[in-house]
């Protein structure tokens, strides 16, 4: 059986790997799973200066997933590249670092730091963040501004470029499309859905933030209909996501049009997942006669 994938120009053993900032950046989750056995390793988001993030509490159950306002903390580009960068060294799996910012500035920095970074197979970046210069509207709810910062990432970057879409817009298709014309050499999504939570017995937002992004298993319905419309929309590979917890989950996403596909909440859940869903897939291939993975993407129209 053949479970090798290829995404803009990268093999990966497996369309497994994990999403961002679910696993770290690696080296948490080293003691449950063995990274060789991934895909590949996607990293926590990585900024330029090191950001604290927002005012706890951060994290709040939902009915099938979980609301998060992290506000993407992180240590900054410079310890990324000593502490986790130097660590992940060590494993056969690939490396794709998950980039924020808040200016197109920010971004380019870090994707110019990391462009001699051998380590570093493929660069995901998250427009997803606000945009101080056009009060905090995220760089991917605007088709101008995400083709803009994708045209400009590109120019900088030496790694291949994933563009990580945002599903709080009104058309999915056309964001896809607006990545694709930048010049992204690949595109994932969904990132997380905006919801809220109230404490009803304390009369508050469960949330500091008040909302957050809702990820797990309840967001899975939208996730695939969002990965299969932007499969029909470009030509450009696609890494699915959005509340994978099973290797079912995950042939869902590929059938879908995703050439691989990331693991995200169910980390917090069950740490052996996504070793588990790699097992998972290549037992549904034994089962089902399936000699080539990459046979299923798209298959169904």
């Amino acid at each position: 059986m053949n479970t090798k994938v290829k995404i803009a120009g990268v093999e990966f053993k497996n369309p497994v790997m994990t999403a961002s900032g679910t696993f770290g950046s690696g080296m948490e989750y080293s003691e449950f799973v063995d990274l060789n056995k991934l895909g590949a390793v996607v990293t926590k988001g990585v900024a330029n200066v090191p950001w604290p993030g927002n005012p706890t509490p951060r994290v709040a159950e939902t009915y099938g997933g979980m609301l998060n306002a992290i506000g993407l903390q992180n240590p900054g580009i410079d310890v990324f590249v000593e502490r986790d960068l130097a660590f992940l060294e060590q494993f056969d799996t690939k490396v794709i670092v998950n980039v924020c910012g808040k200016s197109v500035e920010d971004y380019l920095e870090v994707v110019e730091r990391l462009g001699d970074e051998e380590r570093v197979d493929m660069l995901e970046i998250n427009v997803s963040c606000p945009n101080v210069k056009e009060g905090a509207i995220a760089f991917g709810q605007k088709t101008d501004a995400l083709l803009h910062i994708t045209q400009e990432i590109k120019r900088k970057a030496k790694q291949p470029v994933i563009m990580k879409l945002s599903p709080n817009v009104t058309d999915i298709a056309e964001m896809a499309r607006a990545a694709e014309a930048g010049g992204a050499d690949a595109i994932s999504l969904i990132n997380t859905i905006t919801g809220m939570k109230i404490d009803i017995n304390r009369r508050c937002f469960a949330l500091a933030n008040k909302t957050g992004g809702l990820s797990g298993p309840a967001i899975k319905p939208v996730a695939v209909r969002m990965v299969w419309q932007a499969a029909n929309a470009v030509k450009i590979p696609i890494i699915g996501m959005g509340g994978i917890a099973t290797a079912e989950d995950a042939i869902e996403f590929m059938m879908a049009g995703a050439g691989a596909v990331a693991v995200g909440a169910m980390n917090f859940v069950n740490p052996y997942a996504t070793e588990e869903i790699v097992s998972g897939i290549e037992k549904f291939m034994q089962e089902k006669g399936i000699e080539d993975i990459n046979s299923i993407v798209g298959c169904v129209k």
